[in-house]
């Protein structure tokens, strides 16, 4: 082949080439591919030998103008390249953004945390404990005897031994009470676990928040005080408590705690059953019994305790009606709350 037409075959392969650069990379390499120093047009520069002098002349400047001609071009294309890289790359900051949901806290987390919060300012500290328990710190010292039907193992889940899930968190009460002498004010916030049938209201795990003041002169007028002041916190200025008669094992006497119905004003609605009064915790004053399983002496010392579910807190407060809905990890349901 002449020199003449592979001077073209080169420029027509150039241009091949050049047309399917994506990158300043693939620039790059046709770069070298052409006028490197092994590239093809410099390849023909160097078999110019072979020619007579004037075919050289005439050869090697078309070749210099060809490969001044590839320089101007691959520089051409590599600003096209880099400018349409950049123009991608560019964010229109007149375009709308991309709404990214945000995370929120789960419905019982915020009224534990609500919860506690309103016991922290009245003085009370938050205190955890095992949530695997000994019959000791769970039945035994808390005045529950072996008889007692909440020890039978279709009440509670047992797990090897003396071992067991607890069934509140009055075990912590018990461990508080070991570690320091009065005066105790304290929460204690946490998972229990009790065998019952999953239903719109029971379920097998719940949580719950105790509390416990024990001094050398706590009265029952204390309890109510306290109680009354959650409850104006918790459900607001207007709400109303009374104390029933009960029995607790741990606590003498005991009372069951009641607020006037958020729903209907105490007027009477199917959310309490036409009574016009909802049960929201158990509470009384410790029973001596307890104070001697922990080492206080007898007579020393007198206290109260008290205890709520947080999910029936949390189902008045939002009016859920399904405890299971805490659970099942809907997110339609769970993004209603804030």
């Amino acid at each position: 082949m002449a020199f003449a037409d592979k001077l073209e075959q080169v420029k027509k392969d150039f241009e091949k080439d050049c047309a399917s650069c994506a990158s300043a990379k693939d620039l790059e390499e046709v770069k070298v591919k052409y006028i490197g120093r092994k590239g093809l047009l410099t390849g023909v520069l160097r078999s110019l030998s072979e020619l007579s002098v004037e075919e050289k002349k005439e050869i090697g400047r078309k070749a210099n103008i060809l490969k001044n001609e590839f320089t101007r071009k691959l520089e051409e294309l590599k600003e096209r390249v880099i400018e349409a890289g950049e123009k991608a790359a560019r964010v229109d900051v007149t375009l709308p953004g991309i709404r990214r949901r945000t995370g929120n806290l789960h419905p019982l987390t915020l009224t534990m945390s609500r919860i506690n919060e309103i016991f922290v300012s009245m003085g009370f500290r938050i205190a955890e404990g095992p949530e695997i328990e000994s019959e000791f710190y769970n039945f035994e010292a808390l005045n529950i005897p072996l008889d007692h039907p909440s020890r039978d193992a279709f009440d509670t889940f047992y797990i090897e031994g003396e071992y067991l899930l607890r069934s509140h968190t009055s075990n912590v009460q018990i461990r508080v009470m070991q570690e320091q002498q009065p005066p105790v004010q304290v929460i204690m916030p946490g998972r229990v676990y009790r065998p019952d049938a999953v239903d719109a209201t029971h379920s097998f795990m719940f949580h719950q928040v105790e509390g416990l003041m024990v001094d050398d002169d706590i009265k029952f007028s204390d309890l109510k005080g306290v109680l009354s002041a959650f409850c104006r916190s918790m459900f607001g200025e207007d709400i109303k408590m009374r104390l029933r008669p009960h029995f607790f094992p741990f606590t003498e006497p005991s009372a069951e705690v009641d607020i006037s119905c958020i729903i209907c004003g105490g007027e009477g609605c199917r959310v309490c059953s036409g009574k016009g009064w909802l049960e929201i915790m158990g509470a009384g004053m410790v029973d001596p019994t307890v104070f001697e399983a922990v080492g206080y002496p007898r007579g020393k010392y007198t206290g109260f305790a008290f205890g709520m579910g947080v999910e029936r807190i949390a189902m008045l407060l939002y009016g859920i009606e399904d405890i299971r809905l805490f659970f099942e990890n809907d997110v339609r349901f769970l993004r209603q709350f804030r």
